[in-house]
């Protein structure tokens, strides 16, 4: 949904409303409220960060970051699973993390809503990569396929048994196959 104020909000505007939910993002100077999550979308999303985090918390390698507000590049957005390297997770001066993250996360995980548009999330998605992020996903859950964004905003379609690309740091093997059959219980 995109709502429309009486005068156009600036970024900084945005940022001082109270959030919503489900949260809204600004995009391109809109303000565009997310989705719900259902099931699907809820459980792919919260067994990515689980999976991720165990492999990388303890090594404090990176740490993935559900619903996490990031803000660069004149948007604010919130990606499904946000992955940062350890060194890049904003701290306060006491060593706790930031309560704001405006940066780009290194690893953007979008996950398509029912009814929701493909072509918005993938606006998101090159919106990151275009300020730096060097992997993003894009899955499809009707479809049981993983379109994937690379550097330069390359982008290609992975699915079945195919070994999905991370992040170099972190050694985690998953295919499309095994990310969709999180989803059978």
């Amino acid at each position: 949904m995109v709502k429309t104020p009486a005068k156009p909000l600036t970024l900084e505007e945005f940022l001082t409303l109270p959030e919503t939910k489900p949260g809204s993002e600004f995009i391109q100077g809109k303000i565009r409220q997310k989705p719900m999550p259902q099931g699907e979308h809820s459980r792919l999303q919260s067994k990515l960060c689980s999976v991720i985090n165990n492999v990388t918390e303890d090594a404090k390698i990176a740490y993935a970051f559900s619903e996490l507000r990031c803000t660069f590049g004149g948007n604010s957005i919130i990606p499904d699973v946000s992955v940062f390297r350890w060194q890049r997770i904003p701290i306060t001066a006491s060593g706790k993390i930031a309560n704001r993250f405006e940066i780009y996360p290194d690893w953007s995980i979008e996950i398509l809503s029912p009814g929701q548009s493909s072509s918005k999330v993938l606006e998101n998605l090159l919106h990151c990569s275009q300020y730096g992020t060097e992997l993003g996903w894009l899955i499809y859950p009707e479809e049981e396929t993983i379109l994937v964004i690379f550097p330069e905003q390359k982008v290609q379609l992975f699915r079945g048994d195919q070994l999905l690309p991370i992040l170099t740091e972190i050694d985690l093997q998953l295919t499309v196959e095994h990310i969709f059959n999180w989803l059978k219980f």
